[in-house]
């Protein structure tokens, strides 16, 4: 699934999202709103992670959501 498609799809994924990183608030998930740069910068700033960890956390994520 491509970031296009996760923009479309959104409201459906922050649950499986919320799932994976339980420490993403409602808040963070409707301000990242389907923008990887955004989802990428919470997921880094709630786990105290290095951008490029969290990028990757992120990417194998949606290589799963297909």
């Amino acid at each position: 699934m491509n970031w296009t498609q996760v923009e479309g799809k959104w409201d459906q994924l922050k649950g499986s999202a919320q799932k994976q990183w339980g420490k993403l608030t409602d808040d963070d998930l409707a301000v990242a709103r389907g923008s990887r740069d955004e989802f990428v910068g919470r997921v880094k700033e709630r786990y105290g992670i290095a951008k490029e960890e969290a990028e990757r956390q992120v990417d194998d994520f949606m290589k799963h959501q297909g």
